[in-house]
């Protein structure tokens, strides 16, 4: 036998059955998260509020950025940046930021790079600034740069600005300054359209830029001294536009990272090796006239097949130094018509390497002769081997930057080959180290001179 309704629904009329129905569902409504919402624009997140799925940090230590209190924290240190896990094109993000102390500062990087630009912390690419009103008020920044919402491009992107613009012309300012002090919170939204970049700050459009390139690549969150906190992050695609190759950042899939911008964790360290290499936030930094031996660097970890990027710089003034000449195939040293070494004048501001496989033999040489960097001296020097051998161990050309400057090697060992890629240039092709090891570890030649280091990272093939 069915039960009775309970009084209170026993006696209701069809008419007042579904006008509680009704209500109920509009109540149930109501209720229905934000999210949602979100969802029906077309917008995803691009932070779950537990942890940093979808992102990955590029060139910091493991506790630069993290997650708490549904929000992404970064401490500032070192100076860095993570990247999302795919690139984009056409978007629109948004998110909500604030620093954690007078003067802050962080950014927001659109279309940046899967890797730093040669010799800094950040990624070439779109640079959307957070900084903290108190930075403008302590540095009087107005001219140049602002509390809040530039738009410019770094480290070989670029971008036509638009006006309210820098006396330089490469940054657009905001047109109104709508940015809360610290520790309020602020929301950017930025949209990201065929190369042009709009943001809103706090609910109105204050700063364009246009005509940028890259104009597909990642989205950044920045690391840069001091304590940020982000949130509320989503993404909505956009209809892509047909970026070109040259207008897509170079994604750099699959390299990890040997110096994470605090230590010498992952490398070999003794009390005489930390006298000689030093930490520097973004860079680490050998010193010049130690005394003794094996103070070279070397990982922990050994290595097959690989692509090692390293950024390297002198970082002394050159000194005039008389050296045998070296011959366009690699012959050393080049002999005179009275039998003698040829000697040439060079202005050399220090010496260092880098090997390869656990072999000083198997070293690609930093230092300024005529034949520039990038040399495979062991083998460029050994008499024993045939000439076409140590003549594919010279240099084509000499691509180094001038004295001061960074300069990036890319390295590649498959088997026994060897191609060096200097600033750009190919130096060295797919040259031959016979009786090269097999697999080893990697290290940085300390030749009693002061060198920078610089975005060490590594891809293994």
């Amino acid at each position: 036998m069915a039960q009775c309704p309970p009084p209170a629904q026993r006696y209701l009329t069809p008419i007042a059955m579904n006008y509680r129905l009704l209500t109920a569902l509009l109540f149930a409504s109501a209720l229905t998260p934000v999210l949602r919402a979100a969802d029906e624009e077309g917008f995803v997140s691009l932070f779950n509020g537990k942890d940093l799925s979808g992102w990955r940090p590029v060139n910091v230590a493991a506790d630069t950025f993290s997650v708490r209190d549904g929000m992404i924290v970064t401490t500032g240190v070192p100076t860095g940046f993570m990247a999302t896990d795919r690139q984009y094109e056409n978007f629109i993000i948004e998110l909500d930021w604030r620093h954690m102390k007078e003067g802050g500062n962080s950014g927001l990087f659109i279309w940046g790079e899967g890797l730093p630009a040669p010799g800094v912390p950040y990624a070439k690419g779109i640079e959307v600034q957070i900084l903290d009103l108190g930075y403008e008020k302590n540095k009087g920044a107005w001219e140049w740069f602002t509390s809040h919402g530039d738009i410019f491009p770094i480290w070989g992107a670029t971008m036509t600005a638009i006006a309210p613009t820098a006396k330089t012309g490469v940054r657009s300012f905001p047109s109104e300054k709508r940015v809360k002090p610290s520790p309020e919170w602020n929301h950017y939204r930025v949209e990201c359209n065929n190369g042009e970049i709009h943001l809103s700050v706090n609910g109105k459009e204050v700063t364009v830029g246009k005509d940028c390139t890259p104009r597909k690549g990642f989205i950044c969150l920045e690391s840069e001294g001091s304590e940020a906190h982000f949130k509320n992050i989503r993404i909505k695609e956009l209809p892509p536009t047909g970026a070109t190759a040259e207008q897509t950042a170079e994604a750099y899939p699959g390299f990890v990272q040997l110096f994470d911008g605090k230590g010498l964790g992952g490398w070999k360290v003794t009390d005489a090796i930390q006298d000689v290499w030093k930490a520097n936030g973004a860079t680490f930094t050998a010193k010049a006239d130690v005394k003794g031996s094996n103070l070279d660097l070397w990982t922990e970890k050994s290595y097959k097949d690989f692509v090692l990027v390293a950024d390297w710089k002198f970082i002394t003034p050159p000194k005039k130094k008389s050296v045998t000449k070296i011959a366009p195939n690699g012959e050393e040293p080049v002999l005179g018509a009275d039998g003698k070494p040829e000697m040439i004048e060079v202005e050399e501001p220090a010496d260092s390497g880098i090997y390869l496989r656990g072999s000083s033999k198997a070293q690609v040489n930093i230092w300024v002769r005529p034949i520039g960097s990038g040399d495979i001296r062991g083998y460029r020097v050994d008499k024993t081997l045939p000439m076409d051998i140590r003549t594919a161990c010279t240099p084509k050309t000499v691509a180094d930057a001038p004295a001061g400057k960074w300069n990036r090697f890319v390295i590649t060992m498959k088997g026994d080959r060897c191609t060096v890629v200097l600033n750009g240039q190919t130096i060295i092709e797919n040259a031959q180290l016979p009786g090269v090891a097999a697999d080893g570890p990697i290290a940085l030649q300390y030749h009693h001179d002061a060198i920078q280091f610089a975005n060490v990272f590594i891809k293994e093939l």
